[in-house]
């Protein structure tokens, strides 16, 4: 892997992570259409870990209100933070299961083709945008029930296929269950620690077991880990401050775009 790669590896990564148009999708695309090798288990580790530290330190409030929320759920009492933590509690199993039975079964890999990102992207881009437009209420975070943080938690499952997008996705199933689009986005984002958080220390006990390393230095590493944290810090700050206002239709039309040229690559 060229130093080159890397960066460019690092910025996809931290730009999409948390945009509704599926990182996974921009980090394979790259080795289908530039003939890349695969950039490797320690390169999968560091931007994991990038991005996850951007989570942490923007919505460090809520976080702290949750860890709190996590004795006082313990303690049997009701309170904002506890409520919190029940609904990341009850969201997140499904997708790490189901996750761990098709990694083990290779069904993971297999899904890694560049048609299906294609179908999955222009599908599920359209999907936002509808369930944007008639969402009926706009909620806060605060009145999200078990049932809604379940159904989300569902939707996040759906996004172990590539193209889908496990933030716009879950934004999906957030607006259809009547949340605000900031409300939407910002449960999304906390969903994603433990999922990230999960997926990162796999990837690390993978590289710990002796897997390849995709010809990535450590050096290569740290940069990625520092990019990917800076780029997705100010992709979420971004995002979070123009959601409310832009809604997801240029998202929407840029999954249309990449969709249809995916598509005219492949059979063109």
């Amino acid at each position: 892997m060229t130093w080159w790669q890397a960066i460019l590896l690092a910025l996809i990564q931290g730009l999409t992570e948390f945009l509704p148009v599926s990182s996974s999708a921009h980090l394979i695309l790259p080795e289908a259409v530039l003939g890349w090798t695969e950039q490797g288990v320690l390169i999968d580790v560091m931007a994991h870990f990038g991005s996850l530290f951007a989570v942490l330190l923007y919505f460090r409030r809520d976080v702290g209100e949750m860890l709190v929320g996590l004795v006082e759920l313990a303690q049997r009492k009701l309170t904002r933070g506890s409520a919190l933590a029940l609904n990341l509690i009850i969201a997140t199993p499904p997708t790490l299961l189901v996750g761990f039975v098709l990694a083990q079964t290779g069904a993971l890999d297999a899904l890694r083709s560049p048609l299906v990102i294609a179908v999955t992207t222009i599908v599920f881009g359209v999907l936002l945008w509808v369930s944007d437009v008639m969402a009926r209420s706009d909620r806060e975070m605060g009145t999200l029930t078990w049932r809604g943080a379940g159904l989300m938690g569902l939707a996040q499952v759906v996004a172990l296929v590539p193209g889908t997008s496990r933030s716009g996705i879950t934004m999906t199933a957030g607006r259809a269950i009547g949340l605000s689009r900031e409300a939407s986005a910002r449960f999304s984002m906390l969903m994603s620690l433990p999922v990230i958080g999960v997926g990162g220390l796999y990837a690390l006990m993978k590289l710990v077991t002796g897997e390849g390393t995709g010809g990535a230095t450590l050096g290569q590493g740290l940069l990625v880990a520092v990019l990917s944290f800076v780029v997705a810090l100010a992709a979420i700050a971004v995002f979070m401050r123009l959601v409310s206002r832009i809604g997801f239709l240029p998202f929407m039309l840029y999954r249309l775009a990449l969709g249809g040229a995916l598509l005219a690559w492949l059979f063109l």
